[in-house]
């Protein structure tokens, strides 16, 4: 039966009815496993059974050698970049400083619904970690809603939780896994604190103005090279689930296992992507001004700093006049109010309406107040009026045009003040 037939069938049990639960099974039974349905499948598919506590899940493992290539990168870059990190003196949210590439968990999870809370179950739980010369992906799955303390406990027992990389994990994953096992704490061990990086707000803060959205599938397909082939779409997910739980059937479940799969094995070639551009390892890109931005914001101005410099260098016409905005604010910091007045200047006749407008204000406050010349600060302020007009003069803008034409009124008294001195 194709695809597209099963996904059909589907569609009529969107509604399903409460599942009953099947008897449990005896850990050292000579049945364990031939009272499993469709056992063989599971084996076919790399999949084995966890049994504990009279219950049991699934857990599948697959393993990619380290010269296998996913999207732009082997997965053996995950070793130099991680090397990359330790020799950094840069702190980011990203660093793998003091980490081992072996210690890193590339973790996601499937649910039957995108809501938190606990009515949201949790029936996949994959990660992926380098172990030797392969990547090993590992998949715990849950067989029927009421089986979690198994699942839980053979995820608990191997997962490393303070070096977990996750897609948006902070925000749904973890919370939603802490949701789940607060329902079985009692059974299993202790769920702790983790170390945590998301490379979701590192994606937003470098693609926001260049991808109409910035889910994993649209970084994957325009920014990683990544291209899947037959994928079934994570929306289903929970349809499909639900499926198997009622037919106990597994074919069509392996599409969301590999979905999975891919998602996790995607985590770590945007990690080593993200760390290149962080690293600035490729110099100058078209992310570098981005880089500088969020350098800026975490506080680290030289590196900051040296990124708007190496943008002044190489980079386009429009970074540049941005970079030198930018770069204009640290020379003032820094006392060098000439080379400051300079670069506004250039960006006063060469930005956009919205940066032009910002350098003549700042031209006009080191007019006054650095270089005692109020003529040029009113000439550089009406300047400012001026294009403040010109643009749409929404209710927004009102009270900064506004303050424009006090600060003229101010500036004009204080001229007129000088005059009457002299």
């Amino acid at each position: 039966m194709s695809l597209k037939n099963k996904l059909n069938r589907m569609k009529t049990h969107m509604n399903l009815e409460p599942v009953n639960n099947p008897s449990p099974i005896e850990e050292d039974s000579p049945s364990v496993n031939t009272d499993i349905p469709f056992h063989d499948k599971w084996l076919e598919n790399d999949t084995v059974s966890f049994h504990f506590d009279d219950d049991y899940c699934f857990i599948r493992e697959v393993r990619y050698p380290l010269n296998h290539k996913h999207g732009l990168y082997s997965f053996s870059e995950l070793k130099k970049i991680v090397k990359e990190w330790n020799q950094s003196s840069l702190v980011h949210p990203l660093s793998a400083k003091g980490v081992k590439s072996e210690e890193l968990f590339f973790f996601d999870t499937e649910t039957t619904g995108l809501g938190g809370g606990a009515g949201n179950t949790i029936f996949l739980l994959g990660y992926a970690y380098l172990e030797g010369e392969e990547v090993v992906v590992k998949q715990h799955i849950l067989p029927q809603p009421g089986s979690e303390i198994p699942l839980y406990q053979s995820f608990l027992e191997n997962i490393n939780y303070e070096t977990l990389v996750t897609y948006n994990g902070k925000s749904f994953d973890w919370p939603q896994l802490k949701t789940r096992h607060t329902l079985i704490k009692e059974h299993v061990p202790k769920l702790p604190e983790f170390g945590h990086f998301d490379l979701y707000h590192a994606s937003r803060r470098l693609w926001k103005n260049k991808l109409e959205r910035v889910k994993l599938s649209v970084v994957e397909t325009d920014i990683l090279g990544v291209h899947r082939e037959d994928d079934i779409p994570g929306y289903l997910a929970p349809m499909i689930y639900f499926d198997f739980v009622e037919r106990k059937n597994p074919e069509i479940l392996f599409g969301i296992m590999k979905h999975n799969e891919v998602d996790i094995l995607s985590l770590i070639t945007l990690y080593i992507h993200l760390s290149r551009k962080i690293l600035q390892i490729d110099g100058y890109t078209e992310e570098s001004m981005e880089i500088a931005r969020w350098l800026d914001y975490l506080g680290k101005k030289e590196e900051s700093v040296e990124t708007y410099q190496r943008i002044l260098e190489v980079g386009s016409e429009e970074d540049r006049i941005i970079a030198g905005h930018a770069l204009a604010f640290q020379k003032k910091k820094q006392k060098q109010f000439n080379e400051a007045l300079e670069i506004w200047k250039e960006v006063a006749l060469k930005g956009d309406v919205h940066l032009r407008i910002q350098a003549q204000i700042e031209c006009a406050k080191l007019f006054e107040h650095q270089f005692k010349d109020i003529a040029s600060a009113i000439n550089c302020t009406r300047n400012a009026h001026q294009e403040m007009m010109r643009t749409e003069n929404g209710s927004h803008l009102a009270k900064k045009i506004l303050d424009l034409e006090k600060r003229i009124q101010r500036l004009e008294r204080k001229k007129g003040s000088k005059g009457r001195l002299v």
